[in-house]
């Protein structure tokens, strides 16, 4: 059984960082690729990037590139997400998945998703 559990959220003023964990059991990660997403009130669940596992290469939305950081740690079987320079637009429950294949930004080809962590940016 999958279970992925997300650390890490929390309050932050705008211009902060917080670094997120998501710990994942029931599944080697070094063969799957890894995402983010987030869900803000009344809104969809986005996409915010994923590490893929044959390559490594990381993927992020436009809206946080430059900002977030992607990494993981397949001996911790972990996966991170760095947030700097956040801003109240980020405010949102982050949630890490495990890819199954296909187009990497569409939840739907997602699995095991984790209960989320809240990340609150105020201004």
């Amino acid at each position: 059984q999958v279970q992925l559990v997300e650390s890490g959220g929390g309050l932050v003023q705008a211009g902060g960082s917080l670094r997120l964990s998501c710990a994942a059991s029931g599944v080697r990660i070094s063969r799957r690729g890894m995402g983010w997403f987030r869900q803000a009130p009344g809104k969809e669940r986005e996409f915010v990037a994923v590490t893929t596992w044959r390559t490594g290469d990381t993927y992020y939305t436009d809206s946080v590139k430059g900002r977030f950081t992607i990494s993981r740690d397949n001996a911790k079987n972990s996966v991170y997400l760095q947030l700097n320079s956040l801003e109240p637009e980020d405010t949102a429950v982050y949630y890490c998945a495990v890819h199954r294949g296909e187009t990497y930004y569409n939840s739907r080809n997602y699995d095991s998703w984790g209960q989320g962590t809240q990340v609150t940016v105020s201004s």
